[in-house]
């Protein structure tokens, strides 16, 4: 097997060591804000709709429900705080891909492909257009992302509108590792994600929403009205039920086998001097991934860190979401290593936080929908890592839904379609680790794809980054 430019060009183990030195074990958006509190449920209720879940899904369901009838009463039930995992967690890109890509999106929705193209950059416009009436202070940055190339055999998928040389690329960003690059200058968002979602929560309250923290759903019952009970026992009654438990267990059996929960790691490192910025260029401020199946993301924060995160995507058997998952030292040792591979130029910097969240992972890889109970509950769930952006039209989607629209939206094969379950244990913990070592294999062995990725592929659960 071969190797890649993060082993031929590693570090030298005290340079890693020095960087993690002082790191601290929490996610740098949510430790950088104050995040109003919300009381809990503790008396029984009743309201129109009824939102599980305080993330983005949840948050932009509530702000587009009362957008389209302010009367209407709505009510938010969170089981810890707002925004708390995922929406606060992750890497901050706020893609227009509603697909995870526009590859992934090909292979399953040819026919439709332009039309989800054109409802993805729809869909960002219109995060845009709310930032700006609202006057949300989430640190927007529409700037765009870079998708570079590190090896040889990725110079070609670099091709099309967009293409940097590896001249030009360079030029954007000072790294010894780039052979090539692809800009796409309008597709995507810069955010902070904490803030977006502190955001949310209070725009949604302005508009008469009420939020309840500290509320965990154990339970959804009722044929016709629907009735959420919360671990105090309270309980609110409602005409429709929106789900956005996305990585937790779902409340509908018919979809605890829909995802898994994979788990992703992120660094942050001190705030650049101005001679550190310079040495790397960046001033264009895109978002930055290379091409990998195991890939890395990263991007500069407002006051000029920078986030770097992914290639690991661990699996543990059983499916459980547990604190104890997201300290994984050789994932952030490993992550540490690749970045000073990146930008060797800025050994000396210090990383300040390490993190880890739980991706809602499905086996095509974006956001599926549907309705329960008669129409009177919808979810949307199954993201895979790029929801900030899609979960706005995901809560379109289920309001569409709950009140039996007929749009383009719900027309949408990708809407009306299902992923495939995953198997129950032990296969499932098998099946993730068995693709995870292949992809690993491809990407050391020139992308080239063995037996197993490319009978996925087939089947339609491959995926390729």
């Amino acid at each position: 097997m071969g190797t890649t430019v993060f082993e031929r060009a590693r570090p030298r183990d005290s340079i890693i060591d020095d960087a993690l030195r002082k790191t601290r074990h929490a996610t740098f958006w949510l430790d950088e804000i104050d995040r109003p509190s919300y009381p809990p449920l503790t008396a029984s209720t009743r309201a129109d709709l009824v939102i599980v879940g305080g993330g983005y899904v949840g948050l932009w369901t509530a702000v587009r429900a009362k957008e389209r009838d302010p009367q209407r009463s709505v009510v938010v039930l969170e089981a810890a705080r707002v925004g708390w995992a995922a929406s606060g967690r992750n890497g901050g890109f706020c893609e227009a891909s509603l697909t995870h890509g526009y590859e992934n999106g090909m292979n399953r929705w040819p026919d439709e492909m332009d039309d989800l193209v054109r409802l993805g950059l729809e869909n960002l416009d219109g995060i845009q257009e709310s930032v700006e009436r609202y006057g949300m202070d989430v640190d927007w940055e529409r700037t765009g992302q870079l998708a570079v190339a590190t090896e040889p055999h990725q110079i070609e998928w670099m091709e099309g509108d967009g293409f940097l040389d590896q001249d030009a690329v360079r030029a954007e960003v000072h790294s010894p590792t780039y052979l090539a690059g692809n800009w796409d200058r309008n597709g995507c968002a810069m955010i902070h994600p904490a803030k977006l979602a502190v955001e949310l929560a209070r725009v949604a309250t302005e508009l008469g929403v009420v939020i309840h923290e500290q509320s965990r759903v154990t339970g959804l019952s009722g044929s016709s009205a629907q009735t959420v009970t919360v671990q105090s026992g309270a309980t609110v009654a409602a005409d429709h039920v929106a789900l956005a438990t996305n990585v937790f267990p779902s409340l509908l059996k018919r979809n605890r086998l829909m995802t898994v929960p994979v788990y992703d790691y992120a660094l942050m490192t001190e705030p650049l001097t101005a001679e550190q910025y310079d040495a790397i260029g960046w001033e264009n401020r895109q978002g930055l991934a290379d091409s990998a199946n195991q890939f890395h993301y990263y991007r500069l924060s407002a006051g000029n860190r920078i986030l770097f995160g992914g290639y690991d995507a661990v699996y543990h058997f059983g499916g459980k979401v547990r604190a104890e998952y997201e300290n994984r030292p050789e994932s952030f040792r490993r992550l540490a290593s690749h970045f000073f591979t990146t930008f060797p130029q800025l050994e000396g910097l210090r990383f300040t936080h390490q993190w880890a969240g739980a991706i809602d992972s499905c086996s095509r890889f974006c956001a599926f929908f549907g309705t329960a109970r008669g129409g009177r509950v919808a979810y949307a769930t199954g993201f895979t890592g790029l929801g900030v952006g899609a979960s706005r039209f995901a809560a379109d989607v289920m309001l569409d839904e709950l009140a039996g629209l007929d749009t383009e939206r719900t027309r949408l094969e990708m809407v009306r379609t299902k992923p495939i379950p995953f198997p129950p244990e032990p296969a499932a913990s098998i099946g993730v680790n068995l693709v995870r070592r292949s992809m690993d294999r491809a990407d050391h062995n020139g992308g080239r794809r063995d037996l197993l990725l490319r009978t996925l592929d087939a089947v339609g659960m491959g995926f390729d980054s």
